[in-house]
């Protein structure tokens, strides 16, 4: 298991790598002069060429990407164009909005698509089936950002029962200890703060939530279906065990492997999805800060943002595929 784990971590390096190299590529192949855009149309060239060289984009492509590699070295990410604060310390800054509202929409996800996909599978061909499935048809088909925008007219402009953007309303005021707002109003029993953050996550966690939770219950009914077609099912229905014993005990957790897998990729997909969902909300999460970044042409945020969120996403997958000996053990890691 230990050998396994670090040949993983060793296949980071040059996924890594080829993550820094493709962005990087892209981001000076788009139009655009970060220095154009601090100083103004109306600047001088002189001027754009002094802020030009202290930034280094006067160097040659490959030894700009060599020198940001020897800083990621050194566990530095550089700094930011706008602010000239480090990158590593607007993401620890703005990684918990982010992880919070992703963690939310995985939990909807998670809950809502495995019991849509158990009830159908159990209840193949019903009305609840061909409905649950369309559903989730619609799921996946509608964009984020759309249907954002619907719900915000809906329920915040129309209906004024959930906040329109944000993470908290002004003049509610809350002990930051974590900077996870749900998290930090419980353990400052700041009960008001906790209900208001909570209203907040709604909107953009459900909106975020739609595309994972119609994927996850196509995946759970379709594994469902292929477990309750087993031989070992028909016997523990012959031995009279009840019926929702033999669907939790012996078919869910059999069906659990690929839909395990679904759920680690989809937490990927929700990071993605994040930058949109937070853009749209307003939410200060490290999607909304690399959307700016990328309108204001700022190299180093997006190379750190997205070999932050590329970090993750190997982790977690590295995570699921050790769960899958924890929920099946006769699956053995080679």
């Amino acid at each position: 298991m230990l050998a396994y784990i670090i040949r993983r971590l060793m296949i980071m390096v040059p996924t890594l790598l080829g993550v820094t190299v493709i962005v990087f590529l892209m981001l000076h192949a788009t139009p655009g002069d970060p220095a154009e855009l601090l100083l103004g149309e109306r600047a001088t060239e002189k001027a754009l060429h002094e802020v030009r060289e202290h930034l280094g984009l006067n160097e040659p492509l490959h030894v700009q990407y060599g020198l940001f590699l020897k800083r990621l070295m050194k566990g530095d990410l550089g700094e930011t164009i706008w602010t000239r604060q480090k990158v590593w310390t607007e993401v620890k800054q703005r990684f918990p909005a982010t992880i919070e509202l992703a963690l939310v929409a995985l939990f909807i996800s998670c809950f809502a698509g495995m019991i849509l996909g158990i009830i159908s599978a159990t209840k193949q061909y019903s009305i609840f089936d061909y409905v649950s499935m369309l559903g989730a048809l619609a799921g996946v088909s509608m964009p984020i950002f759309w249907l954002g925008l619907v719900f915000m007219l809906i329920f915040s402009l129309n209906l004024g029962w959930l906040p329109l953007s944000g993470r908290l309303s002004i003049g509610v005021d809350l002990e930051i200890v974590t900077n996870f707002y749900i998290l930090d109003a419980i353990i400052t029993r700041n009960w008001p703060a906790f209900k208001d953050a909570v209203w907040h996550i709604i909107m953009p966690a459900v909106t975020l939530s739609t595309i994972p939770t119609a994927i996850v219950a196509r995946m759970t009914r379709s594994a469902m279906l292929d477990v309750l077609r087993q031989d070992y099912i028909k016997t523990a229905k012959a031995k009279g065990l009840s019926h929702l014993k033999v669907i939790f005990k012996h078919a869910l957790r059999n069906a659990m492997i690929p839909v395990v897998t679904t759920i680690g990729l989809q937490f990927g997909v929700l990071l993605g999805g994040a930058i949109l969902t937070e853009t749209i909300f307003a939410w200060p999460g490290v999607g909304k800060w690399m959307y700016d970044a990328v309108m204001q042409r700022d190299y180093m945020v997006i190379q750190g943002g997205t070999l932050f969120i590329a970090a993750l996403f190997v982790v977690i997958n590295l995570c699921v595929d050790l769960m899958y000996a924890i929920i099946n053990p006769r699956i053995s890691v080679q």
